[in-house]
């Protein structure tokens, strides 16, 4: 009994709201816009379409005096019914944040933005902080008490779902509508008993505005409606000038003989002069003058109401008719002729390089690779990145006009992601095959070739020729291979013919270099084996085959970078071949014997685990047992479980 008392008081409570939410509206204008605030439990799209179709967007609030006007729309709306005390009540503006667009708490308006467009504004007044909700669309309502006392502070922000035609959201209660305007048009004065209406744009009627936008229609009729004749006229809101709008008519209107000046001032700005016959005038102070509506009144002095903005200087024309606005260096007047905006000096290309422009001002500045010549705005002049102490190249460097490149020297390229780096270049190793016929030795930078012994290089430093113990060329040259460390490669060309020792016993190479000098010695692979291992054998009157070994190579202290690489033949080649061979077939032996050891221990290793197996195998009821042979014919007869001599059992 109690809840169904409770739930009929709320909906009489209800009621008196419910039936002004029926096409009840507030309509506020100041400035160039006008805000109409509405009843209704609507979702935000439904509510902007409501707006849209009137030629308005849901409400932006981007400055505290567009605050306070969409607070005293509220508050005119908020007498058209008698809601509860102390209920809070939201409407929607037009500021909302898309779905998958995520909170930012960085930004002032946190990642919502204006339903118009735009993100720019100089006002905030968050109630609470935002959801970080990127999954749903979140919008943003005005919080409010719906009783008139409340309003002395401005309505706070409140985020959250925009709501939907079957649910709106939790307490919402209506919404609030913008429509902007080129310019407004004072509101009409009476000077007689009479009623003005105005007739909006955006399909609002209001009879109290103290800014009508253009293009509006006001309905005046005359009369005190006690039984006087009333006349009904008609008047609309031009655009006589540009930026100037006011309306197509002159003089005080719905003037009357009996009250003259009494009733409203005669419906002058200013002054009301009254004739003998019960006609009146209106008039202006000194320092004013009477405009061509006859009632309101200007300055004489046009700059006194401050019509030039921003940074304009207003300056009076003749006879205090007219003004001009004149703007400080750097800036110019825009269309309206009244305020300032920036010139853009840099139009007119004054820098030699780089322009950039300022607010009222511009500045050079210089291209990358220069530098300005002095404090001032000089000319910019080239940097020399190839400077001492400056340059970035690890060998050559060139200079060039607001830049520069790297050069290596021969025998090594560029390498690293800005190239300025030199790697050396293995001409031994290279995928177009070592340049030496014989031995191939890397060196930095260079490389230098040698020849097998049995074979001396040739005066090219390249290729290798028969010796004086070698007539001609191996029948079949020996394998190429490649050794190298940390010092050089040793490469053996598969062409190699073999050189001859010199009767020092010792191994020179003459360089091809592309450098200016070659290493004095040349490093031994810690692979090569011992020449007198390798020494090939000599038999008298059969030529001598070139070696299969890679010779120590060494220089003389002192000796130059261009001497031939000379080789010394063992006289005991022969003896050497044989000590080779032997070694081979020792080889081969060990091999063998090393395979068959292998092959017997995997016979065993088998063996073993089928012996294994056999073992693990379950033993049937029969084992133990065996079959009893067959017996004679003849001894059938005898009695089988008589035991005797010479039977099985």
């Amino acid at each position: 009994m109690a809840t169904s008392l409770g739930l009929l008081l709320l909906s009489l409570l209800a009621l008196p709201r419910a039936g002004a939410a029926e096409g009840q509206e507030a309509v506020v204008c100041a400035g160039a816009a006008c805000y109409t605030a509405h009843w209704g439990k609507l979702s935000a799209d439904d509510a902007q379409q409501r707006c849209s179709k009137k030629g308005g967007n849901l409400a932006t609030v981007k400055t505290e005096e567009e605050a306070r006007h969409i607070q005293s729309a509220l508050a005119r709306l908020l007498q058209t019914a008698v809601p509860p005390a102390g209920r809070m009540g939201r409407f929607w503006i037009g500021l909302q944040r898309d779905k998958g667009k995520c909170l930012d708490s960085n930004r002032t308006l946190k990642g919502f933005s204006w339903v118009g467009g735009g993100e720019d504004t100089l006002y905030t007044n968050w109630y609470k902080g935002a959801r970080n909700s990127c999954i749903s669309k979140r919008c943003v309502s005005l919080l409010l008490e719906l009783s008139l006392p409340a309003l002395g502070s401005l309505p706070r922000w409140a985020e959250g779902p925009c709501g939907s035609s079957r649910s709106p959201g939790s307490g919402i209660e209506g919404f609030v509508c913008k429509f902007s305007f080129k310019g407004m048009c004072r509101p009409l004065t009476l000077g007689g008993p009479g009623q003005v209406n105005y007739s909006t744009p955006f399909q609002a009627s209001s009879s109290s505005l103290q800014a009508v936008p253009f293009a509006s229609v006001a309905s005046v009729a005359c009369g005190d409606g006690a039984g006087a004749a009333s006349f009904q006229s008609y008047f609309l809101c031009k655009e006589k000038a540009p930026d100037v709008f006011d309306w197509d008519t002159s003089g005080p209107l719905c003037i009357s003989a009996r009250l003259g000046c009494n009733f409203n001032n005669g419906g002058c700005q200013q002054e009301c002069f009254e004739g003998g016959d019960g006609s009146f005038r209106c008039g202006c102070r000194p320092g004013f003058r009477l405009r061509d509506d006859l009632v309101t009144c200007a300055s004489r002095d046009p700059c006194s109401s401050s019509p030039c903005q921003g940074g304009a200087t207003c300056v009076p024309g003749p006879l205090g008719k007219d003004f001009t606005c004149h703007c400080p260096q750097g800036y110019q007047l825009d269309p309206t002729q009244q305020d300032c905006v920036d010139v853009d000096e840099c139009q007119d290309a004054p820098c030699a390089q780089e322009c950039v422009n300022t607010p009222g001002s511009f500045r050079c500045e210089c291209w990358v690779g220069y530098e300005p010549s002095g404090l001032g705005e000089g000319p910019c002049w080239d940097v020399d990145e190839c400077a001492p102490g400056r340059s970035p190249c690890t060998q050559s460097c060139t200079n060039t006009e607001g830049s520069f490149y790297c050069s290596c020297e021969d025998g090594y390229i560029l390498a690293g992601e800005d190239g300025t780096q030199c790697l050396d270049v293995d001409e031994c190793g290279g995928q177009e095959g070592s340049p030496c016929s014989g031995l191939c030795f890397n060196t930095e930078g260079s490389f230098r070739c040698g020849c097998l012994p049995g074979w001396e290089l040739a005066p090219d430093g390249v290729s290798c020729t028969g010796g004086p113990t070698s007539p001609g060329p191996p029948a079949r040259p020996p394998q190429r291979g490649h050794v190298g460390n940390e010092e050089g490669t040793l490469v053996l060309s598969a062409n190699t013919p073999s050189p001859t020792r010199d009767t020092e016993g010792t191994s020179k190479v003459a360089p091809t270099s592309r450098g200016a000098s070659s290493p004095p010695s040349i490093p031994v692979p810690a692979s090569l084996a011992p020449p007198e291992m390798l020494a090939p054998s000599r038999t008298p009157g059969i030529g001598t085959e070139p070696s299969t070994h890679q010779p120590t190579a060494t220089a003389a202290p002192g000796e130059l970078a261009g001497e031939d690489f000379k080789a010394e033949q063992s006289d005991e080649g022969a003896d050497g071949q044989r000590l080779l061979l032997f070694y081979i077939l020792g080889t081969v032996v060990a091999i063998l014997l090393l395979l068959a050891l292998a092959l017997g221990l995997l016979v065993c290793r088998k063996r073993r685990a089928g012996r294994e197996e056999e073992e693990k195998k379950p033993q049937s009821a029969a084992d133990g047992y065996s079959w009893v042979p067959e017996r004679a014919k003849s001894r059938a007869t005898e009695n089988p479980y008589s035991p005797t001599p010479g039977t099985d059992c």
